[in-house]
């Protein structure tokens, strides 16, 4: 089984963030949930957006860091959106990462000091029309990632929609999220 350290998203540690962490959790996974906004979550992305830049991306970003100092190396780091920078950046700088798992976002890997490391597993699933992930560079990353690393794959899924996978969001697509998860729990399966 994997040890999985699961980033929330800009609207915070929601509790479809929570359930998606429990479903890992019912198939054997231990999952660490930090929550970087200290217990604030926020009722749309913008006003969650918001309050990371008053806060900072950076303090975000060290939060997301600092969350995994006391875990053993062996981890996959995953994040939704926002927390795609701290797990691609622990992904990418810690060594050991057993793996990757992004979720509606993807940073060039060029932010966090060149190439993804060998031998380190990674997903990137992002929705076909999300503007976000198409319009901000996100799948131009993705698809770079993909081009330049033999263990990485990238899921697509019909529609519009950003955070599709959180079960408590407006947002939230079924079918998408349920292959999402399908796709992540064969995926742990193999790294674990």
């Amino acid at each position: 089984m994997a040890e999985v350290l699961l980033f929330h998203h800009a609207q915070g540690l929601t509790p479809g963030v929570r359930d998606f962490a429990d479903r890992l959790r019912r198939d054997g996974h231990t999952v660490h949930t930090p929550d970087l906004y200290d217990g604030k979550t926020f009722e749309t992305l913008d006003q969650g957006v918001d309050y990371g830049r008053q806060v900072g991306f950076d303090v975000v970003m060290e939060r997301g860091r600092l969350a995994a100092e006391g875990l053993p190396a062996g981890l996959v780091y995953a994040g939704f959106s926002l927390g795609v920078i701290s797990a691609q950046l622990l992904a990418q700088t810690r060594p050991g990462a057993k793996g990757a798992l992004l979720f509606h976002s993807c940073i060039p890997t060029s932010e966090f000091g060149g190439k993804w490391p060998a031998g380190v597993p990674v997903q990137v699933h992002g929705m076909d029309a999300d503007e976000f992930f198409v319009d901000e560079g996100d799948l131009d990353a993705a698809q770079a990632l993909v081009a330049a690393t033999p263990d990485a794959e990238l899921f697509l899924y019909p529609g519009p929609q950003h955070l599709f996978a959180d079960s408590s969001l407006s947002s939230y697509d079924e079918p998408a999220a349920a292959l999402l998860t399908e796709r992540v729990l064969a995926f742990l399966g193999r790294v674990g």
